[in-house]
């Protein structure tokens, strides 16, 4: 018995058989990837993360002007920003679930000493109770968020965006109302 009498319908294409499936197409074409429009200046801009806001406004229009004509390059930094905004998102929901949860336990007293790990090192008990697992949890979620404001350009990017939201809404008011409080700015 031959394979061609068991799979009468044994197809070649590119000399990879599909197995009867003619309708696959086993050709592989790559997305069309943008390049940058100048290398070196991509490449500068690539070493910084994409970040412009720590050099002087005079160096910085090149780099602007740069970010404003090449897709590339605009992509790769729009990239680096949303990263940079979701782990500094991602810290602060954990700093508050943590806050939650010492002030759930705080309120519900048998929560407090209850046990969540119960070791014996050398003779020496160590008690993990859910009280100290949460405090523990709030300062690694307080210091990841200081590594990562710190660290990125988060804070800069998230303070341009709600100035100029800001401003945005600012223009929306009618001139009668922005001009009649002068606590209004």
């Amino acid at each position: 018995m031959n394979i061609a009498s068991v799979l009468p319908h044994l197809d070649y294409y590119n000399g990879i058989s599909n197995m009867g499936f003619a309708s696959v197409d086993t050709r592989y074409e790559p997305k069309t990837m943008t390049a940058c429009t100048d290398q070196v200046i991509g490449d500068i801009l690539s070493s910084w993360r994409y970040d412009i806001s720590g050099i002087t406004p005079s160096m910085r229009v090149d780099y602007e002007q740069h970010l404003e004509e090449c897709a590339h390059c605009s992509a790769r930094q729009r990239l680096h920003r949303t990263v940079d905004v979701v782990l500094i998102g991602l810290s602060t929901i954990s700093i508050a679930a943590f806050v939650l949860a010492l002030a759930i336990i705080h309120h519900v007293q048998p929560l407090q000493h209850w046990a969540l790990v119960s070791l014996h090192l050398w003779e020496i008990p160590i008690v993990l109770s859910l009280q100290a697992a949460a405090v523990l949890g709030l300062l690694v979620s307080l210091m990841s968020w200081l590594l990562v404001a710190v660290a990125t350009p988060a804070p800069v990017f998230l303070t341009d965006i709600a100035i100029r939201e800001a401003r945005l809404l600012q223009q929306r008011i009618p001139a009668e109302l922005r001009g009649s409080d002068s606590r209004v700015a």
